[in-house]
């Protein structure tokens, strides 16, 4: 047998920093260099004609939806460009016309393609047929794929137990692979179910349950238009979802107010031209942002305290700052957290914020006697080891003004990824639901497992463990997208067989389990089609609609399977056609299964006739102002502690961040134009007076150390570069950086990873 060599997973970086460039930071963001930079990326990876051809049905009727981020389609979507910079570049990395196959993974190996970056795997384009890694081979060969299945089922079967088997889920699949995904796990007798949301929207989910009732916002995109304020906070939507620019330039229209509340300034809330409009070509670029906050990172809870406080002041004098009617009636613990704001000392919380007190005040002159306030937020709030209290802590400003259940306010977290929520929605989840349980057992015919399952923390420990032996990828790069990069490594590598369903090569193939299956499957823009009869597929967007998506290019490849088909196939293997669930039958005929969705899953209605169009809206107890899950049947108002990081005089607190060249761990290019960077990604955005104090100076090579549970972690060479971040924090990229966030520190009761607020130490190199 070989024995496989220790996998590169770009722990020592790069060292050959001679094509790095630093510029003025674009400070505009979209507009014709945006529709520029996309066209570029689309020419170059799908061809002129089919590039615009293609991009004129995303996020339309009848056509796809963008296989990036969940932001959702206006109901009257424009006929020229629904669409942003990145979800174009999305498109082009999944339909460009790289192939690759089995003659590829001949000529190269494992171990010779783990040398490459996470960009240059990602280059080699689209996976076109299965293929397996078998224990004495470093090389890739070609299996068809009733083997693929049978192998599957074999290792299944050999189990001791359905518990060491895990079963991941990423946020680009659909409705119904999802669906059909998590009935199989639960039909094997498991709810290991991790899924992304586990690494990035959790604590979302687990504030919103708590205080609201539902893990979901409340808002539909229309309530943006005419909110009087909106804050944007941990959150950079230029990059991460900069359709939701040309959403905020409506409410600007409208005359409400932007406050956006990040450690970082970022380019698309300072200026934006909408490339949709004349204007954005021709015209001024609009200031987004009325008011920027620049809190230091994960000091958001204060900011919000010494706002409540200020605006508790003011409702003293007449009573009319906050909802009172709204308060009394529909929330529980308004006493509680009045008692609780008289223990904080304004001047202490505003000197841990970092924000001056006029910029607070300012913040506070824009809420007082405003009531349609939404607030959006993303990993910035989440990813913290408080960042449910911190969500929580946004959501006792919306109640405290009645901003809740009501047009043109309420809360809107942003989701990243396209059918993350979707996912949940249709029953991916780690714990237990009776009520769904009950439902399975009535209409599918089988009793499902009542024990909960590991989430993304608890998989990667039982993988470490060795009690897993089977892991399975719904796609995703799971590798590059969980924390603890090098823990999660050895993990992965512990297993019998790992499973990746993909479109594309990423890191994730190349750290396997013993045995390693490489399923490849359509992209979103790609036609399904079986037995003649082209198909479509759902997903629900951040605000909860649910509408069809139906690809228009003709398949990578004639030897790709849907992943509906994918799962059906396996299950049927497992089974050997003995289970109540005809898994071929439903895998195949996506019709017969969302009548069974709309049977099983809570709030699906005739899915396959109202999906079409704009699609419908799943039910939201917000919207209702019903509470009648929580209790005393009200809204929760909160008590929630100030964080205390406690850093020591040479630590600093990390967070990772997205370039604007990447989609999640998908890296489209090596630039960052907002930011000013090029041609590199291992730097480090650091205030300039604390490179002073330590005498570093601009690109000095550094290594970044983190220290948790005597466990020392370090990542390798990275240029040093000033920015304008608060005093005592620094940026830097992400996946390169996720390997100094251990995989044991989570946000409480959500188990998301703390990657937006890591202590770390600097070493010159």
């Amino acid at each position: 047998m070989i024995k496989r060599i220790d996998r590169n997973v770009s722990i020592t970086g790069n060292t050959d920093f001679s094509k790095i460039r630093l510029d003025k930071p674009v400070r505009i963001a979209a507009g014709a260099l945006g529709v520029k930079e996309a066209l570029k990326h689309g020419f170059k990876e799908m061809g002129v004609v089919r590039s615009l051809g293609t991009l004129l049905q995303m996020n339309q009727v009848g056509g796809f939806e963008c296989p990036s981020c969940a932001w959702p389609d206006p109901e009257k979507s424009s006929k020229f460009a629904e669409y942003c910079e990145n979800g174009a570049k999305a498109l082009a990395d999944e339909a460009t016309t790289s192939k690759i196959d089995a003659n590829f993974f001949a000529k190269n190996s494992v171990e010779e393609l783990s040398q490459l970056t996470d960009f240059e795997l990602n280059k080699f384009g689209r996976l076109t047929e299965p293929l397996v890694l078998m224990p004495d081979s470093i090389y890739y060969q070609p299996i068809t794929w009733q083997k693929a299945y049978e192998l599957v089922a074999q290792e299944l079967s050999n189990l001791n137990e359905p518990d060491e088997a895990i079963f991941y889920t990423s946020g680009r699949s659909s409705n119904e692979a999802a669906f059909m995904y998590g009935m199989f796990a639960r039909a094997l007798g498991t709810n290991n179910m991790p899924d992304c949301s586990n690494m990035c929207h959790e604590s979302s989910g687990v504030a919103l349950s708590e205080t609201l009732g539902i893990g979901k916002g409340s808002i539909k995109l229309e309530d943006l238009y005419k909110a009087e304020v909106v804050i944007v906070a941990g959150q950079n939507p230029g990059t991460n979802h900069p359709r939701m620019l040309s959403a905020l330039e409506k409410c600007k229209a409208n005359g409400g107010k932007i406050i956006s509340i990040n450690p970082l300034e970022e380019s698309g809330l300072v200026n934006f031209k909408n490339p949709q409009h004349i204007e954005g070509w021709i015209g001024k670029p609009i200031d987004i942002a009325d008011l920027h906050l620049r809190v230091r990172i994960n000091q958001d809870i204060p900011l919000i305290k010494v706002i409540i406080k200020k605006l508790a002041a003011l409702d003293q004098l007449d009573n009319s700052v906050f909802d009172h009617e709204f308060i009394n009636q529909y929330t529980s613990g308004y006493d509680a957290l009045m008692n609780d704001i008289e223990n904080f000392k304004i001047d202490k919380l505003i000197v841990q914020t970092g924000v001056s007190e006029k910029s607070i005040d300012n913040a506070v002159s824009l809420l007082a006697k405003k009531s349609n306030i939404v607030v959006c937020w993303a990993m910035g709030l989440t990813q913290h080891k408080n960042g449910v209290e911190t969500i929580r802590e946004f959501i006792n400003l919306l109640l405290l003004k009645g901003a809740i259940g009501k047009p043109n306010a309420g809360t809107c977290p942003v989701r990243g990824h396209s059918n993350v929520q979707g996912d949940r929605s249709v029953g991916i989840m780690h714990f237990v639901n009776q009520d769904l349980n009950a439902r399975i057992k009535k209409h599918l015919g089988f009793t499902a497992p009542d024990k909960p399952g590991f989430d993304v923390v608890n998989a990667i420990k039982a993988m470490h463990d060795g009690r897993a032996k089977v892991f399975m990828c719904l796609g995703g790069n799971f590798l590059m997208a969980a924390s603890d990069t090098k823990y999660t490594a050895e993990a992965i590598q512990n297993c019998r067989l790992t499973v990746q369903v993909s479109t594309k090569l990423n890191r994730s193939h190349l750290v396997t389990g013993k045995i390693a299956l490489i399923l490849p499957t359509y992209g979103r823009s790609e036609k399904d089609i079986k037995e003649g009869k082209e198909r479509f597929i759902t997903v629900e967007n951040s605000m909860g609609r649910v509408r069809q998506s139906k690809g228009v290019l003709k398949p990578a490849s004639n030897n790709l399977i849907s992943e509906p088909d994918i799962i059906a196939s396996i299950a049927n293997a497992y089974f050997k056609g003995n289970h109540p669930v005809d898994w071929l039958k439903l895998g195949s005929d996506y019709d017969l299964m969302r009548d069974i969705i709309d049977k099983v899953v809570k709030g699906f209605d005739q899915t396959n006739k109202k999906s079409k169009g704009v699609g419908y809206y799943l039910p939201n107890n917000v919207r209702n102002l019903d509470f009648s899950m929580l209790p005393d049947g009200k809204a929760q108002i909160t008590l929630n502690k100030l964080p205390n990081h406690q850093l020591k005089k040479d630590e600093y607190l990390l967070m990772t961040i997205r370039s604007h060249d990447q989609f999640n761990t998908t890296i489209y290019g090596l630039d960052d134009r907002y930011r000013g960077v090029y041609n590199e990604r291992r730097v480090i955005f650091m205030n300039e007076e604390d490179m002073k104090e330590r005498g570093f100076k601009k690109f000095d090579v550094l290594n970044i150390t983190s220290l948790y549970d005597k466990i020392k972690r370090q990542a390798f060479n990275f240029k040093v570069i000033p920015y304008a971040i608060p005093k005592g924090d620094i940026a830097s990229y992400y996946p390169e950086t996720n390997i100094l966030v251990p995989y044991n520190h989570f946000a409480d009761r959500s188990y998301t990873p703390i990657s937006k607020s890591v202590k770390v130490t600097l070493q010159k190199a």
